[in-house]
């Protein structure tokens, strides 16, 4: 039974940094048992397992991170040297930007462990992954000799940039404080080349522009004819693995590949493989003004320096990602990038007969995915203007532009010859090459399509669509082949009787029907012609079947002019958008237009409350004035119906009561008695016994 391989332990800091995260991700795929001389030759291999656990530093906590066993967020000094102590590796990352914080942090982390060394109960391993930037500097100890390699022996003599002399006194640092055969804190430097691989970093921009497309020509700021020394972040992640397992004797160590490509050669290489081919020479004030880069990123793009790593080479044994560098292997960099970022491409087909609203949802979807609206006419008439725009611009002293240009002409007599002969139609095979090559352009490759109502039969989805079949292929194979760049992913057939078609058209105005071919009697025979073409014993729905791209039945029933229910079922179905979203300031843009409308409604709901507001106290004050009058005329037909009431009263009182009540109070009034009330009582009652 083998001997089982103890993990090591291994801190990263700033794991949600580009370099440090891919490097932790690297690290944390090791396994034991890989394919090795040693592994082969024994008879049963040992199981495989990973061979280190990563943990580390981040500003953020990232619940999704799942290459670290342990992630630590912005913690004290004395809490991180505890788990410092823990680890059998300490890895600092300074090599991404000029931060002195970050320089200030790995400075106390070596100077803290290089204090503890005595209480260290195994030997670690400090590693300092800096940056090229700290030789930027360095000459050729022979002026007259040009295109000179500098290697790490000369390591000695290397000058930093002047924005980097932090970096440099680091370096020394780790190196004095790591060195001695008995310490058990051994320091090592690794001086990395400008990161690439994986998304981007540094040449995040020229891949951007690339594929966004949104330029004629992507630019290149600076003269472009520096040297940059560069490494696939995966392979700087393979440099670290052999100086943790192999301890090297070695403790300066440049981490490049074999490249030794200009900027102009590598911002034209993903112009050409992702973009429009074409590049503009900018300044590097250009670059600021225009927000592409910050003066600190520009300081690495202008580095000039050809490097030679002898020991990665001679000691290491690497599994190289991309050993000859950026250039020669820009077919897997742009897929590496476009899987990274999630910028796949939609490809999308929408069919059904005339007037069910293809044009509008293919519109719709473009718009939501940011994807490019396919039709046949269209793509045809912008073909024959390229044409005729090549055959019109050619410089006549250009070899290149005079060759180009009467390929142009042959082409575009080829067209109009056919047009000639077809009743101003081109032949199909024509429609399918110029089709095949729009589909197969950088803004159809990289961010999709939405064809539009085409191809319409199963014979021209196979000429457009499927591979010639190889000389040798395997009788076996049942799967048609079919060029998955250009075929659609998605296919959606748009459904709606002939009735409901109908009357939709009749709806148009005539000057619409007309211009789309939408009268009673063209769209009857569109119809018609349609209806043929779904009923033949192959369709282009059937086509897709084969291909194992199932077609969506959606429909269409309901005459919304938005088509929302459809598109949110097409949405659905394909998912979110896999693109760049809104940038920085398109993101300011879209929220102050948010804020604004924002404003704007609840200006306008408290505008409306105000309104209603005054209108209810108006109708308040309108049913008090008319309550108070209503209060009035009532208390006034009271008073009346009570006048009228004691009229009576008052005329008896006087005739019969008020007479002998005088007569008794003025002879109360004589007399004086002790008590006028019996007494009054008394004279009243005998005036009326004598009544």
């Amino acid at each position: 039974m083998g001997d089982k391989k103890q993990q090591k332990r291994v801190f990263i800091n700033d794991v949600d940094r580009y370099s440090s995260k891919h490097i932790a991700k690297f690290l944390s795929t090791c396994v034991t048992g890989e394919d090795s001389e040693e592994a082969e030759a024994v008879e049963t291999p040992r199981q495989s397992g990973p061979v280190f656990q990563i943990v580390g530093t981040s500003s953020t906590k990232d619940d999704k991170e799942t290459s670290l066993l342990e992630l630590y967020t912005s913690p004290t000094r004395e809490d991180l040297l505890e788990r410092l102590l823990e680890c059998d590796v300490v890895l600092y990352n300074i090599s991404e930007s000029t931060s002195e914080q970050q320089v200030e942090d790995a400075t106390w982390a070596i100077t803290a462990l290089h204090a503890e060394i005595e209480n260290f109960k195994s030997r670690k391993i400090f590693i300092l992954v800096s940056s090229v930037m700290t030789w930027a500097m360095t000459k050729s100890q022979n002026p007259e000799e040009t295109n000179v390699l500098l290697t790490e022996e000369e390591f000695r003599r290397r000058r930093p940039h002047p924005n980097f002399k932090t970096h440099h006194n680091l370096e020394k640092l780790v190196l004095e404080l790591g060195k001695g055969k008995r310490s058990k804190l051994t320091g090592y430097v690794v001086a990395c080349g400008l990161q690439y691989g994986k998304g981007e970093n540094v040449f995040h921009y020229f891949f951007k522009v690339s594929w966004l497309m949104q330029m004629p020509q992507v630019p290149l700021f600076g003269r472009g004819t520096n040297h940059i020394p560069m490494i696939h972040v995966y392979d700087l992640g393979g440099v670290i693995q052999n100086i943790i397992e192999l301890r090297p004797r070695t403790k300066y160590i440049l981490a490049v590949d074999d490249s030794k490509n200009t900027l102009e050669e590598i911002v034209k290489m993903i112009s050409n493989t992702l973009g429009p081919g074409e590049i503009n020479l900018l300044s590097d004030q250009d670059a600021i003004s225009m927000k592409a880069f910050k003066p600190e990123e520009l300081e690495y793009l202008n580095i000039s320096l050809r490097l030679d790593s002898f020991v990665i080479k001679d000691s290491f044994s690497l599994a190289w990602t991309s050993v000859a560098g950026m250039v020669e292997n820009m077919a897997n960099i742009v897929e590496e990038y476009q899987n990274t970022r999630k910028l796949l491409p939609i490809r999308i087909c929408v069919v059904g007969p005339p007037a069910v609203g293809k044009t509008t949802v293919s519109e719709k979807l473009c718009n939501h995915y940011k994807i490019h609206h396919i039709r046949i006419k269209e793509v045809i008439e912008e073909k024959i203007t390229q044409l005729k725009e090549r055959i019109d611009r050619a410089d006549p002293e250009s070899f290149s532009e005079d060759v180009a240009a009467d390929a142009a002409k042959t082409q575009l007599e080829i067209c109009n010859e056919s047009m000639e002969m077809n009743a101003g139609r081109l032949a199909d095979y024509l429609v399918f090459d110029i089709l095949q090559e729009k589909l197969n352009s950088p803004p159809c490759r990289n961010q999709g399509f939405v064809l539009d109502g085409f191809p319409k039969t199963y014979e021209q989805g196979k000429l457009i669509f499927s591979e010639e079949d190889p000389e040798n292929q395997d009788v076996m194979i049942k799967a048609p082949l079919y060029i998955k760049q250009i075929t659609p992913e998605h296919v959606f057939a748009l459904n709606a009787t002939d009735g409901f078609l109908t009357q939709r058209a009749r709806g148009l105005p005539q000057s619409v029907a007309e211009e789309m071919r939408y009268t009673e009697e063209q769209l009857s025979s569109r119809l018609t012609r349609y209806r043929e073409l779904s009923a033949a014993e192959e369709t282009l729905l059937d086509y897709f079947d084969e291909l194992e791209i199932h077609p969506e039945h959606i429909d269409v029933t309901t005459d919304d002019p938005e088509y929302a229910d459809v598109v949110k079922k097409i949405t659905k179905l394909v998912g979110v958008p896999k693109n760049y979203g809104l940038s920085r300031e398109e993101q300011e843009e879209e929220e102050r237009k948010k804020e604004e409308e924002r404003k704007q409604k609840v200006a306008a709901e408290a505008a409306q409350r105000k309104r209603r507001n005054q209108a209810a106290l108006a109708e308040m004050a309108a049913q008090y004035d008319e309550w108070q009058e209503n209060l009035s005329e009532v208390q006034r037909q009271e008073k009346e119906l009570h006048d009228a009431h004691s009229l009576p009263l008052r005329n008896y009182l006087m005739k019969y009561v008020m007479p002998s009540l005088t007569a008794a109070m003025t002879e109360c009034t004589r007399i004086k008695p002790e008590d006028p009330v019996d007494f009054l009582a008394e004279h009243l009652l005998r005036k009326n016994q004598q009544e």
